[in-house]
């Protein structure tokens, strides 16, 4: 890599989730989520299934967004695996839990990526300035890339001021500030009218 910057993690793909349908000439877009305090209560380095809360709404909102035609992927800063607190492998069966149980829900999620790095508390090859922890792009980049996705017709949800420069330094101008308790709350129709968006 010529910006000597760690190259994103390879994002968990769900295998079953399918890419959904999109309306006939439309690109691909995507609703961009971060994963703790808008799918889980953030209690703090979630990692386990028995410490899982979910945020009150996120599922019928995962599963009405794949009705308008969005694949949901979730884009997330994961230091906790960098503090060593706990290591990729497990960060990884828990995704692979979480994928299923949205999955079992009738709203499966497309991917998840994530970063393990920290500039400061970081560990070993964690200790890193990077550009894929957000407000870095680079998780969103890939995902566009990867998914050929159309960033602005695609949405980003996300708790923190940095998911919202994140998503916005990556061309998703539509973009929400929400805390748990907004998920709940979130009008379909601001997902179903950004740019034409309904079906």
């Amino acid at each position: 890599m010529t910006s000597g910057l760690p190259a994103v993690r390879a994002p968990f793909r769900d295998p079953s989730a399918g890419l959904g349908a999109q309306p006939v000439g439309a690109p691909a877009r995507a609703l961009f989520l971060d994963r703790d305090g808008i799918i889980n209560i953030d209690h703090g380095y979630v990692h386990r299934p028995e410490s899982t809360e979910l945020v009150p709404g996120i599922v019928e909102l995962v599963a009405s967004a794949r009705d308008l035609g969005y694949l949901p992927i979730v884009v997330t800063n994961q230091a906790g695996i960098g503090r060593g607190l706990y290591s990729e492998d497990e960060f990884l069966a828990y995704t692979a839990w979480l994928h299923r149980y949205f999955r079992d829900a009738g709203a499966p999620l497309v991917a998840t990526y994530y970063c393990p790095h920290h500039p400061v508390a970081g560990r070993g090859e964690y200790l890193v300035q990077c550009g894929c922890r957000k407000p870095a792009p680079g998780m969103f980049l890939r995902a566009i890339s990867e998914y050929s996705l159309d960033a602005r017709t695609s949405a980003m949800i996300g708790d923190k001021q940095s998911d919202i420069e994140a998503g916005r330094a990556a061309g998703v101008d539509n973009v929400l500030l929400a805390g748990s308790n907004d998920v709940k709350d979130i009008s379909l129709a601001w997902l179903a009218g950004i740019n034409g968006g309904s079906r």
